[in-house]
């Protein structure tokens, strides 16, 4: 017998999309003691909502999220929604006893973050931030490589995510589709929406980030708005971010996020080097791992790919026979999976509001850095 973990969701965007298809996938393929119950999808618009949950099956829909904390049959609230919306919501959320999912960046700053970190510590409530990137099998390949000693000591790591969807000057600023341009929303721009993966994959594989010097980059300085296209407000978040970090086990590292890397969709790339060997990701190729192994015969030495698709490795053996990949969609799958496989035993496989917390310190280090022009400390040991 499952037990139900009746859910609501806020938001029903991009996010939205993803969140729901992981739901109503994750209890065919994982064999879980609990089972996501799509119990009530909530966003401002009453027939959009309607329509969202018709398609995604949904049970029920609302237009006030506050009417959700309330209701004794909802067990937890995932956030979907613009990032200056998470505190608010979260922490409702937790003082009402409600468990708490939030889409990432955790929230617009480190203020806010601690407020829902103190929320979750005296509710005593189980969360998540969505870091569904390193749910990509390759990336849990490599955790478990690393950690057997693979690679050895760790001299290097390098992450880059590349994309090129707001390159264009007549993109606008705000509304649902472009939000993650205005600063209000957003926080910050590539520094919270895109290197935030980075890091977290980074500290997930490498440990903390303890200091860094960042710079960034605005190219367009001001762009028309998409409520009001006749305005032109200026532009306050970052188009591209850079840094040089030092990490607490020595090692250092480079990391860049930009949306001006024309023909790079989503490359979510990492390259890791050690005394022993190297391992190389990219999400544009999600089932493959590239390793060097150092060890191996020199007349035969050399990088060699790894497809990560065989029953035996991370994940796999609750999707198809060996060769058939996964991809994007199945990052949120396996963190549903293992917030649930959570719940029913107690363990911690999932990054929680303090996890999410130390990212976002790094992200705010990088913002202050670039700022300021000089290197300073994150605050993690």
């Amino acid at each position: 017998m499952h037990k139900n973990l009746n859910i609501a969701m806020i938001g029903c965007g991009f996010m939205g999309r993803a969140h729901s298809n992981a739901y109503r996938k994750v209890n065919s393929f994982f064999d879980l003691e609990y089972e996501a119950c799509m119990k009530v999808v909530c966003s401002r618009s009453e027939s959009q909502t309607k329509e969202f949950a018709d398609r995604w099956h949904w049970q029920e829909t609302e237009t006030d999220w506050r009417r959700l904390l309330d209701r004794r049959d909802i067990d937890l609230i995932d956030i979907c929604v613009p990032n200056s919306l998470h505190r608010e919501i979260a922490v409702a959320a937790l003082d009402a006893g409600k468990m708490v999912a939030t889409e990432k960046p955790l929230a617009l700053n480190v203020e806010q973050g601690k407020e829902m970190v103190d929320a979750a510590a005296l509710s005593g409530k189980k969360t998540m931030v969505w870091f569904n990137q390193r749910r990509f099998p390759p990336v849990s390949l490599a955790k478990q490589m690393i950690d057997a000693g693979a690679l050895g000591r760790v001299f290097h790591y390098r992450g880059v995510y590349l994309q090129d969807w707001t390159i264009s000057s007549d993109a606008p600023v705000g509304g649902p589709t472009f939000w993650r341009l205005d600063a209000k929303d957003a926080g910050s721009g590539v520094t919270g929406d895109l290197l935030a993966h980075s890091l977290d994959i980074a500290m997930f594989l490498n440990g903390w980030i303890v200091e860094l010097c960042a710079q960034t980059e605005t190219f367009i300085k001001s762009r028309k708005t998409q409520k009001e296209p006749d305005r032109v407000v200026s532009v306050e978040i970052d188009d591209a971010s850079q840094c040089l970090v030092r990490f607490a086990n020595g090692s250092i590292g480079t990391f860049e996020a930009t949306r001006y890397a024309r023909g790079r969709k989503n490359a979510n790339c990492f390259e890791i080097n050690g005394e022993f060997g190297s391992l190389s990701f990219d999400a544009e190729t999600p089932h493959e791992l590239q390793f060097y192994n150092h060890k191996d015969d020199s007349r035969t030495r050399g990088w060699k790919t790894i497809s990560v698709w065989d029953s035996n490795q991370p994940y796999m053996d609750h999707w198809w026979v060996p060769g058939m990949g996964l991809g994007y969609e199945h990052t949120f799958v396996h963190a549903a999976a293992d917030f649930l496989a959570d719940l029913g035993d107690g363990q911690k496989r999932v990054p929680d509001f303090k996890d999410g917390q130390k990212t976002q310190m790094v992200c705010d280090t990088i913002l202050a850095s670039a700022a300021k022009a000089q290197w300073m400390r994150t605050g993690l040991k």
